[in-house]
């Protein structure tokens, strides 16, 4: 604090209140439809990003009318900090507080200074609750010192060629992120077309031997389900899973074969039976319970839970083994993950049973390349969801055992460098936060402006904002007092 005294003797503290008045009048946006409005979801968290407008016109509600150089505050959940700047003249919700700025005050330097985090910190624990709000007076009263007038230019500017530069740096690690994700689609649609490593066929020619095709393999697998259902008993006439249609499929790699997933192992839909589902009975017990969210946060494969079954949770339901591979047929559709530890499921995640946890693995590849096509079966409705039969006419591009491991071992060899990429990409997004509020930590310190000892001292300046407040304060008042004579008249 004594470093700060000694470098901003020129500085004034004051109050919010003292310079940013809420003086700015409520209409109805039917009176101004010419006007754009600013919602409180154009308004982007954090960052005093403006993503658009949208006319007046379309608005209902009652509006705050705001002009240019008006600094707007987004009282609702302070802590988003939903903070901008206006260059021009327009309405916005009332969930906004239209801020005044005083002559002599830049504008943009109280945005930045709102959006420093000890102030976000200040206005987030001036209310509780769901839905926390903060008014005018609260915000009025946090405390903070103000530059000489050239000096808050300085000040502004600094901060905006330093935010550039970040904002640059920020794009360029989203775009990043963006071809990652690009770059993980193209590994996963050239190990389902075999393209990804050499084909069994060509290395058994390179090595002058023989290998055992894809349909080897699913003869094996059907061989092995009837041996099962006779042994358990089975009554009545074996009933062989249907293979899919394939007339309108494309060839595919010598050695490979295309295989409905009930052919390739158990699939069924999880079991929900108990109505109502929020039944106290069902949860709080020692068997961990899957919902979708689990299946769609899954990278792969799913590690982590959030609800447990009771025993009669399990008696409504079932215990699926580790290494079921689940895919979620209503909200997100088709996002899949492999169980880690046994567990229950609802009727919107269906289970893939196969002994081979290769096969299971190779499937869990397959339908991530899948979620596009089956999406167009979904009905056009506010959930989205399918049904077990059309994830059981799925045509699965079924390589031989060996090419398999592979393409296993190849798309987690590359997925892991870019994993390694991607999360050195949100470390440098992270970092460029942490930066944001250094460099408005240490502007409003006084450290990265110049200070020109010839700047008239900012306790000059608020003598003028004192007057001009209370001018504008009793303009204000008095302009009320008319209108609410004239409704009344």
């Amino acid at each position: 604090m004594s470093d700060f005294r000694a470098r901003g003797k020129r500085w004034a503290e004051l109050t919010l209140g003292d310079l940013a008045w809420n003086v700015r009048e409520r209409v109805l946006p039917g009176d101004h439809p010419h006007l754009p409005y600013i919602g409180m979801d154009n308004v982007e968290p954090q960052t005093m990003k403006l993503l658009g407008t949208v006319p007046s016109s379309t608005m209902k509600s009652a509006s705050v009318h705001f002009k240019p150089g008006d600094v707007l505050y987004g009282r609702l959940r302070p802590y988003l900090n939903k903070v901008i700047t206006a260059d021009f003249d327009g309405l916005a919700s009332a969930e906004f507080i239209p801020l005044t700025i005083a002559s002599g005050i830049v504008p943009r330097l109280i945005q930045y200074r709102l959006n420093a985090a000890d102030f976000v910190s200040y206005a987030a624990h001036l209310d509780d609750g769901d839905r926390p709000r903060v008014d005018y007076d609260q915000i009025g009263a946090f405390r903070f010192r103000v530059p000489p007038l050239p000096e808050q230019h300085r000040i502004v500017e600094a901060i905006e060629s330093y935010f550039t530069r970040l904002d640059d740096a920020v794009a360029t690690l989203e775009r990043v992120q963006r071809n990652l994700k690009r770059y993980r689609a193209s590994v996963l649609k050239a190990a389902v077309e075999g393209r990804l490593v050499p084909t069994e066929a060509e290395l058994a020619r390179a090595e002058g031997r023989d290998y055992e095709p894809a349909s080897a393999l699913l003869d094996r697998i059907l061989s092995e389900r009837r041996r099962r259902w006779q042994e358990a008993g089975g009554r009545g006439k074996y009933q062989e899973p249907v293979a899919p249609d394939t007339s309108s499929l494309p060839a595919l790699p010598e050695g490979w074969c295309w295989a409905s997933l009930p052919r390739l192992g158990e699939l069924n839909r999880g079991k929900s039976k108990h109505r109502p589902r929020n039944d106290p009975r069902l949860l709080d017990g020692p068997y961990p319970f899957i919902q979708t969210g689990d299946v769609r946060k899954a990278d792969g494969f799913i590690r982590s839970h959030e609800a447990t079954y009771s025993e009669f949770g399990l008696a409504q339901s079932r215990l699926w083994p580790a290494g079921t591979l689940c895919i979620t047929i209503a909200a997100n559709i088709a996002d899949p993950g492999i169980l880690g530890f046994d567990a229950c499921f609802p009727d919107s995640v269906v289970g893939f049973l196969q002994d081979d946890p290769l096969i299971a693995r190779y499937v869990e590849l397959f339908i991530r390349t899948a979620r596009e096509k089956l999406d167009q079966y979904a009905p056009g409705t506010a959930q989205k969801n399918i049904n077990l039969q059309v994830l059981a006419e799925v045509a699965v591009p079924l390589p031989p055992e060996a090419e398999q491991r592979r393409i296993v071992m190849e798309v987690d060899s590359q997925f892991s460098v870019a994993t390694y990429c991607g999360n050195v990409a949100m470390a440098g997004e992270s970092r460029c936060q942490r930066l944001r509020q250094s460099i408005l930590k240490w502007a409003f310190e006084g450290k990265l402006a110049d200070q020109d000892p010839n700047d008239e001292p900012a306790s000059i300046l608020l003598e003028c904002i004192k007057a001009e407040r209370a001018a504008a304060v009793a303009a204000t008042t008095n302009g009320r007092v008319a209108r609410k004579r004239q409704r009344t008249a």
